[in-house]
């Protein structure tokens, strides 16, 4: 009989695709080193001098409870208010704020909320492969739908199949990682009214989980709409760790749309100290909560993603590859030559060139290539990457 939970052999299993891809990855870096490493959305560069700063900054004590216990401080939590009403023209009050340690707290503060064990959540395929895990902790289920073949656009008619009177919750994942797709209000809308029929067929609310940590990469001047635009019963999780490349700083929140039912938006309020308290006091370190100003306007060079995005692109087509033009993020999707992610990957690892197959994200025929790489890693890896292209 195992000592452990079911909920944690359940997470357990859900994550061992990437687990194992990470283990096999780390002994191939240590044979062979990296010439180009095209895996995770780690920093490859020195972090960001206006980051350095503010966290230099703000990690100086300025009074005797610079390092005491922090909740939802009023004035960051102001201030991001502030910052969301301007970006995504809501309304947005400093109560609808919760400071989380990234995007992971956020959504897990999203599953602790609304889940009940049991219940269903529906996630994008491909997606990010930690949604499976978190709800399995949660003792939840994960629903894996489609997205459209091809566009990857969002498949009403595959959300609306695989919802049950068990559904709580759709993750809505925009910009889209790993492909980079951006939904427009059209198909928002279309969700929208999907899911408003659907919470009064099976007799409770289905709510969308906005999943939003890389809506500021953007490319080609295309826009952005939240689904909480369109469907009040959204919340939003976003994260700090993609616009300024530092995954490592553990910054971000959960947003309750300011058009939910006000009784609706008040007991999600009054729940939000209980579930960080719950949840492992799921609030960021202090000296990240004073510097949120600072950091608002830091980004990372996103000029300089696009050019990658166009210089991979470019070649990759020109050796017959199937690529997805992303919209936004910074990834590149594609299919693998001969249709074998696991294959095409470790074809690439005898060249020192690492990239994600497409198993982690059960999708074994494709592979994502991480443009936060350096112009001089991209260059390196191109010669690989069409030999592997002509080996197929």
């Amino acid at each position: 009989m195992s000592v452990v939970s079911a909920r944690a052999r359940a997470a357990a299993q859900s994550i061992q695709k990437v687990e194992s891809f990470f283990m096999s990855y780390r002994a191939a870096v240590e044979k062979t080193p990296a010439v180009a490493d095209f895996t995770f959305g780690n920093p490859q560069e020195m972090p960001l001098p206006g980051l350095v700063n503010a966290v230099k900054t703000h990690a100086d004590p300025k009074s005797v409870d610079w390092y005491a216990y922090k909740t939802n401080e009023a004035e960051a939590c102001t201030f991001l208010a502030d910052v969301l009403t301007g970006e995504l023209g809501l309304p947005f009050e400093r109560e609808d704020i919760a400071l989380t340690k990234g995007a992971f707290g956020a959504i897990k503060m999203a599953f602790t909320m609304l889940l009940e064990p049991g219940d269903e959540c529906i996630v994008p395929l491909p997606g990010w492969f930690c949604y499976g895990p978190m709800l399995a902790a949660a003792a939840a289920a994960e629903v894996q739908v489609p997205l459209a073949p091809g566009t990857f656009d969002l498949d009403l008619e595959a959300i609306a199949d695989a919802i049950t009177p068990r559904t709580r919750i759709v993750v809505v994942n925009t910009p889209h990682n790993p492909t980079g797709r951006i939904y427009s209000r059209a198909e928002l809308q279309g969700l929208a009214d999907l899911l408003e029929a659907k919470s009064a067929e099976i007799g409770h609310r289905v709510w969308i989980l906005s999943d939003e940590p890389y809506r500021r990469i953007r490319f080609d001047g295309i826009g952005f709409t939240t689904p909480a635009v369109v469907y009040p019963h959204t919340l939003i999780d976003y994260s700090y760790g993609k616009i300024m490349l530092a995954p490592g700083l553990r910054l971000g929140y959960l947003a309750i749309n300011p058009g939910l039912p006000a009784a609706e938006r008040k007991e999600l309020r009054q729940l939000f100290f209980a579930v960080q308290m719950a949840d492992g006091w799921n609030v960021p370190d202090a000296p990240l909560i004073y510097a949120l100003p600072d950091l608002e306007s830091v980004s990372i060079d996103i000029a300089a993603i696009a050019r990658r995005r166009e210089r991979m692109l470019g070649a990759l087509t020109q050796w017959g590859y199937e690529m997805t033009r992303p919209e936004g993020t910074f990834y590149l999707w594609g299919q693998a030559p001969g249709g074998d992610g696991d294959a095409f990957t470790t074809r690439l690892q005898q060249s020192g060139v690492y990239v994600m197959p497409g198993s982690v994200f059960d999708r074994p025929t494709d592979f994502r290539i991480c443009l936060t790489a350096t112009d001089d890693m991209i260059e390196g890896a191109l010669p690989a990457l069409q030999a592997a292209a002509q080996h197929a």
